[in-house]
């Protein structure tokens, strides 16, 4: 069976940590970055299936990242979750106009980023 490819771009380790444990637990190989710099390094080797980017990060925020990974070749394949603690809504509609395929509030548990996932289509109901 052939692994799906996620990347985590987060700078907390422990977020993270947490994000890996649930979504190796859905049958995804995982990556990780810890800010969008190295995320968009990462996407131009090896473009994965599903990104979870978290908003607020040094060096390359996550909407900048997005806008970037967007306009890259085959940058429009990926489901890309955003993980904020951003809970407005101009703030969420302008990551979705950007092209995130939905967003989680952070701090998520593995019930509500299956569900998400599921939404989106990067896993199976």
């Amino acid at each position: 069976m052939d692994f799906k490819t996620c990347l985590i771009v987060d700078d907390s380790r422990i977020i993270r940590k947490v994000a890996r444990r649930i979504v190796e637990g859905l049958d995804y190989e995982v990556d990780e970055a810890a800010d969008g710099a190295e995320a968009l390094a990462y996407c131009t080797g090896v473009m994965p299936d599903l990104l979870l980017i978290d908003w607020n990060m040094p060096v390359m925020d996550g909407l900048t990242f997005l806008r970037r990974l967007r306009a890259m070749p085959g940058g429009d394949g990926p489901k890309v979750l955003f993980c904020t603690i951003e809970t407005r809504p101009e703030r969420i509609a302008e990551a979705l106009a950007a092209g995130a395929d939905d967003y989680v509030m952070k701090p998520f548990d593995g019930e509500i980023l299956q569900s998400k996932l599921t939404e989106v289509g990067a896993i199976a109901a």
